[in-house]
């Protein structure tokens, strides 16, 4: 079976050393991750993620590039570039990272006004 390219999108916690900005409580990030099938392009970003000293807690997979065109998902050339890259070096590639935040802290403790 053919390599393919799958879009990833994984959550992660804190970790000492994982690199996230000061008072994040995680984060997501987007990876594209070559494979023989989705399975095993989690378990290679899985533990590239770890390798980076990083705490994946979940991992949601969208297909590989032919199942999200089936779905009609709209790809720039800049997503598809990355996914090139990826299945070129038969690699893991972050494309995104968003850090979460406690809302809390963001509000100086006031928590929820309502």
């Amino acid at each position: 079976m053919a390599q393919q390219v799958y879009t990833l999108l994984v959550e992660v916690g804190r970790k000492p050393g994982d690199g996230l900005p000061e008072g994040a409580i995680g984060a997501a990030l987007v990876c594209y991750a070559s494979g023989k099938d989705q399975a095993e392009a989690v378990r290679e970003t899985v533990a590239i993620l770890k390798q980076a000293d990083l705490a994946p807690l979940e991992v949601q997979g969208y297909g590989s590039l032919d199942e999200r065109l089936a779905e009609c998902h709209e790809i720039p050339d800049e997503e598809r570039a990355l996914m090139d890259r990826a299945l070129d070096e038969n690699s893991v590639i972050v494309a995104q990272m968003d850090p979460f935040f406690d809302e809390a802290d963001r509000l100086g403790g006031a928590g929820d006004p309502a």
